[in-house]
């Protein structure tokens, strides 16, 4: 029989289902992300352990395989003093004279619509080392951020 007419079966024909993309760099977490980490690893594991269907069961799996792999890396760097802009700070700025509020935190934890910006965005490394009052560059435009205040995240895990 010639090959053209074997078919082996549906699965082959499935686009494939590969592992969620590690972030390059370390895994900074804030307390808050680290129990965002911690509680999604658990509501997977009993997700896995209640699952019949083949499928979700494979995806549930996937998905708890990355998330294990982010607490068994994740690390907590000393908690930052206030005086510069640096990961676990709010810092208040201007940008081209408009005023923006940003937390500096860890990848998964980042949700820029609540103004939770990962440490490695663009945006995050201008800003880094910056201390009040002083002047950053940013896309391409000479001094346009302005320190206005830094304060250090609350280290509490609520």
């Amino acid at each position: 029989m010639s090959v053209a007419f074997r078919r082996e079966g549906d699965d082959e024909h499935l686009e494939p289902k590969f592992e969620h993309p590690i972030p390059v760099g370390p895994n900074l977490v804030t307390a808050r992300g680290l129990q965002m980490i911690k509680d999604r690893v658990a509501e997977l594991q009993a997700k896995v352990a209640a699952l019949t269907d083949e499928v979700a069961l494979k995806i549930a799996k996937r998905d708890l395989r990355y998330w294990n792999t982010r607490q068994s890396t994740a690390e907590q760097p000393p908690v930052p003093t206030g005086e510069k802009v640096e990961f676990g700070t709010r810092v208040t700025f201007l940008l081209n004279d408009k005023e923006k509020i940003l937390s500096l935190v860890g990848d998964d934890e980042a949700d820029p619509a609540s103004a939770l910006v990962s440490f490695s965005a663009p945006i995050s490394r201008a800003l880094m080392g910056l201390k009040v009052g002083d002047y950053g560059d940013f896309a391409g435009k000479e001094d346009a951020i302005e320190i206005l205040s830094i304060k250090v995240i609350s280290n509490k895990t609520g």
